[in-house]
């Protein structure tokens, strides 16, 4: 298994083709910066390895805590978090859940203090139509760029892996003499 610099190297290197392949696809610029971003952050900081004490997992400096729970909940190297697809919906789902918990005790408080009103129902049907309607493409690109980076770490874990299987050598075995 490549090491969390090797990964590193890994993910600077294959992101400038993988940027100009997205802008010559989509000929987006303000897309292909959602797509950076996101395969940066996925490569560096939100990539498969969150489920063990990793590079990754220390780049989250004081919070990174939060991916305790997600540690012992998941097996490392298993489908959960190096899963194709499988991992980044789970990281991304486990992320929000753990921001919409802080954001529901803060506004609890700040409603508490200032006395507003405030429906957690329309905020929720309000951000889903802004994102169907006004962001989608940058949700989508988004999580390419997720998917793209956590895939960069997983395969190129898998590639080392049987690389490393292929090359040794099997063992020479040894018989024992049967007595007569």
């Amino acid at each position: 298994m490549p090491s969390g610099h090797t990964h590193d190297r890994i993910t600077y290197l294959s992101l400038p083709p993988l940027a100009v392949l997205g802008y010559l696809l989509t000929r987006r610029g303000d897309w292909l910066l959602w797509f950076s971003g996101a395969y940066l952050f996925s490569g560096l900081m939100f990539g498969p390895d969150l489920d063990i004490y990793s590079l990754q997992y220390k780049r989250w400096g004081l919070i990174r805590w939060i991916w305790l729970p997600y540690q012992a909940c998941l097996k490392h190297r298993s489908f959960f978090s190096h899963g194709l697809i499988v991992g980044t919906i789970i990281r991304v789902i486990y992320l929000f859940s753990l921001v919409l918990i802080v954001a529901i005790f803060t506004v609890a408080i700040a409603q508490f203090i200032w006395g507003f009103n405030w429906n957690w129902r329309n905020v929720a049907e309000n951000s889903l139509t802004v994102l169907k309607h006004h962001y989608l493409g940058e949700a989508i690109v988004t999580f390419i760029g997720l998917e793209l980076g956590a895939m960069s770490h997983s395969l190129s874990d898998y590639l080392v892996s049987h690389i490393k299987r292929s090359r040794k050598k099997p063992k020479k075995r040894r018989y024992k003499r049967k007595k007569t």
